[in-house]
């Protein structure tokens, strides 16, 4: 049977490698797989255009269903068509109702994370390998991945610990260079803006230089207050470095993980609420509009269990005027946690920053189903976009100065090269491939608790339903306005569904 999978492998001549493991980062994907039923359909929140009642008419719906499945040895392959036709007037037991003249939160996009890790490993590539894995990766005809991450300075996935200016205190910032991301960082960011012009990137610092800190080093400890200022300027001349390089940068985030020091055995950095408050309103944010630097303000960058700090922060009028955005983890809390901020401050704006699989899971290559759900539930809460952790890594999870035994979407073997995608990858196959920037996502609402599922519109009008099945196979009936469509999903799939 025809796959995306051997479609790959004869095109690029790339292999599946297997991997064996035990455990997710920081115990969350496990979790959050187990735990997400409760949080496929919370309170929605947003704005609908219109509500159509099931009983009215949609003259302008095709007559065909385009399907891709992602299920066993398929990946991302396009199965038999499914047809509307007249609704029964028994419903099936699995039915799905669509609404989609009630509409939420635009899409932005998905995408994951060119930490200095997976810029080194991308660069291990040969050129053409190179070119044909980033046209993969990030053509708008391919997966589209366009809404990616980068790290001011090291995070724990890191070939070494660095900053761009560290040693002494430099209060004036005389020693600030970003050179050591010229070597492969840039150069990888601007490939990959070729293969997507419309590329987002969001920056994140995982830690203040040592100076700016009491304990003097990038690992772990709290930032010193006077130095407040100095940081902000810090950023600043990063957003400019980088624009001057060709590599705009579109938001930036004050912190990764404003609530842990990682017990300093990593590039962190611990942000009291009050700190980050400051930071915004009375340094980062002004500095930023008298700059002219277009960049956004992203607060937090940590998990869900943190929504009531959020509120607290956003209810600050002064720290309002420059930033109405929240990056969020999901280590931490459940996805409902982020639609709880939108009910006490409508209109904030959501973006999932990181999430990644674990290279010694033993479902590390085929897990879609749990990612299928992850991403349900974010999408569902109120995100606009879905960011990965690293992009690439080795077999062993590395470069790596940190505690954690991450795996990239992709995995780039250290000797032969070989590259492998992981269950997580293919989930993303199931929204990026077909799921376009400025779509909506719209209502849509079963009994069926076990059966996640997501609409979108593109902006061109087409419609599309996402759908994870972790269980055995099953069919589903679909229900728009006076049509019905029977649909059969396959065992442990995660499925597109497309019709205009």
């Amino acid at each position: 049977m025809w796959s995306y999978a051997s479609f790959r492998k004869q095109t690029f001549g790339l292999r599946e490698a297997a991997m064996t493991g035990q455990s997710s980062r920081r115990d969350f994907l496990g979790m959050s797989a187990l735990g997400l039923a409760g949080a496929m359909a919370p309170k929605e929140v947003g704005q609908a255009a219109s509500l159509a009642g099931p009983g009215n008419k949609t003259p302008n719906i095709g007559g065909e269903i385009s399907i891709w499945v992602t299920s066993g040895e398929e990946r991302f392959a396009a199965a038999p068509r499914a047809i509307w036709g007249a609704a029964p007037e028994t419903p099936g037991a699995d039915q799905i109702q669509l609404e989609p003249s009630k509409k939420f939160q635009e899409i932005l996009g998905f995408g994951g994370a060119f930490t200095d890790a997976a810029c080194y490993m991308f660069n291990q590539l040969a050129p053409p390998a190179r070119e044909q894995l980033f046209h993969e990766l990030f053509h708008p005809a391919e997966m589209g991945l366009n809404v990616c991450r980068i790290c001011v300075g090291s995070s724990d996935y890191s070939v070494k610990l660095y900053s761009f200016d560290e040693g002494k205190a430099d209060p004036d910032l005389k020693r600030f260079s970003i050179d050591h991301d010229r070597e492969y960082i840039l150069p990888v960011l601007r490939q990959a803006r070729q293969a997507n012009p419309d590329l987002f990137l969001f920056a994140s610092p995982w830690s203040p230089p040592g100076w700016m800190k009491f304990n003097g080093t990038m690992l772990g400890g709290t930032m010193r207050r006077p130095y407040l200022p100095v940081y902000a300027r810090y950023l600043l001349k990063f957003l400019q470095g980088y624009a001057a390089e060709g590599v705009p940068v579109q938001a930036v985030t004050p912190q990764n993980e404003v609530d842990t020091d990682q017990d300093g055995k990593m590039p962190a950095c611990s942000w009291p609420q009050e700190y980050e408050m400051e930071f915004v309103r009375d340094h980062l944010g002004p500095l930023l509009a008298s700059s002219g630097m277009p960049a956004k303000i992203w607060i937090l960058d940590h998990n869900y269990d943190l929504w009531g700090r959020v509120v607290d922060e956003l209810e600050n009028e002064g720290l309002r005027k420059y930033c109405n955005a929240v990056a969020w983890h999901g280590y931490g809390g459940t996805p409902e946690m982020m639609t709880r901020v939108q009910e006490a401050i409508p209109g904030v704006e959501m973006y999932w920053t990181e999430g990644g699989p674990d290279y010694k899971d033993p479902g590390y290559l085929i897990d879609w189903c749990k990612w299928g759900a992850i991403f349900n539930g974010i999408l569902r809460n109120g995100c606009r976009s879905i960011t990965a952790w690293n992009l690439a890594l080795d077999e062993r999870g590395r470069p790596n100065i940190g505690p954690f035994p991450c795996g990239g979407v992709v995995t780039i073997n250290s000797q032969t090269k070989e590259i492998t995608r992981s269950g997580q990858y293919w989930a993303f196959a199931q929204y990026s491939r077909v799921v376009r920037r400025g779509a909506r996502r719209f209502d849509s609402q079963s009994a069926a608790v076990d059966l996640q599922h997501v609409g979108l519109e593109n902006p061109d009008g087409q419609q599309m339903l996402v759908l994870t099945n972790a269980g055995p196979a099953r069919t589903i009936e679909l229900r728009l306005a006076n049509r019905a469509a029977r649909v059969s999903l396959k065992e442990n799939s995660v499925i597109t569904l497309a019709w205009r």
